[in-house]
């Protein structure tokens, strides 16, 4: 069996160590496509690959149909919306992330972006602190129990919304101290500052629009280290536009970026590339969690992380 490593953003060279050396002492041969600019590089690099190990890599139907013996694709990381689904349940192939891998690296992000911006960029000027504020998480998955975990070490109030979890459920989260709430509209009412946590999903897709965003304090921020896409960036420019305390932070950059930069230079943040998983101890993490689940696939069938549909 071929594991195929492909990544035009790679991994920590430690990471790679680890990972070649797990599939290789499992009997599988293992070979790396990484920084690659062309998109022809990776049609001919997974022509024999059985298996593929990516990031935000695009593995769509093209991919699939130059990779005949391909089995298993796994995603270093959560998100899965860079890989055509439907395009592998056709072709009997197994599609699996690994999830919780990259929270911590994400969830500190969070942070040092939400500071970042609240000190004016460390630039001497008068800033604002972030504790005893009202933080709320939308969605409640890996990334944001550790950023509430890390947001109580800052004192300050977390809620929780998620469109999949009851008040209920998040109750049970009872180690992670959030106060649950029952619905978005109450979540961006009652927090100074919101943290975007969903998938982008098509009941996601554009979730954060002008309605809701008008029930946050005039000096409020909107952190997202998930999807750009969950955002209508021309409802977000207009708050911003009538509330001229209002922040943005992003580690997507938005499509409207140089807008926002223009309109909003001292309340706009984005990172120039998506960086929450980008520490060599995330990149360990997912690394080694997507060889182990190819090894398991190939040797145990195992499928526990499987997030497309079987054939």
């Amino acid at each position: 069996m071929k594991v195929l490593l492909a990544t035009s953003k790679p991994f920590a060279s430690q990471a790679v160590g680890e990972m070649k050396q797990m599939i290789e002492s499992a009997g599988y041969q293992f070979e790396k496509l990484e920084n690659y600019a062309d998109r022809t590089q990776l049609l001919v690099a997974v022509k024999e690959a059985n298996a593929l190990i990516i990031r935000s890599d695009i593995i769509d139907r093209e991919v699939m149909e130059a990779a005949p013996g391909l089995k298993v694709v796994v995603r270093a990381g959560a998100g899965y919306d860079n890989v055509d689904l439907e395009a592998a349940t056709l072709r009997s192939i197994c599609v699996m992330n690994t999830p919780g891998q990259n929270a911590n690296s994400v969830a500190e992000l969070v942070f040092g972006m939400l500071i970042y911006l609240q000190r004016n960029r460390f630039d001497g000027s008068v800033g604002r602190e972030i504790s005893h504020k009202r933080l709320g998480l939308y969605a409640f998955g890996n990334v944001a129990k550790m950023v509430a975990r890390i947001a109580r070490g800052f004192s300050m109030t977390v809620n929780a919304y998620s469109p999949i979890l009851t008040p209920d459920d998040l109750r049970k989260e009872g180690e992670y101290g959030v106060v649950p709430l029952s619905s978005n509209k109450e979540l961006f009412e009652n927090s100074d500052i919101v943290s975007l946590h969903m998938p982008l999903l098509e009941e996601t897709r554009n979730c954060v629009n002008y309605d809701l965003l008008s029930l946050m304090p005039c000096d409020g921020v909107l952190i997202n280290s998930a999807r750009k896409e969950l955002v209508v960036e021309e409802d977000l420019i207009r708050i911003m536009e009538e509330r001229p305390y209002f922040q943005y932070i992003t580690d997507i950059m938005p499509e409207r970026h140089e807008e926002f930069l223009a309109r909003f230079p001292k309340r706009y943040f984005s990172t120039p590339k998506k960086s929450g998983a980008q520490t060599s101890d995330a990149n360990v993490n997912a690394g080694l969690a997507a060889a182990s689940q190819i090894v398991a696939f190939f040797r145990d069938g195992d499928e526990r992380f499987r997030v497309n549909n079987k054939s």
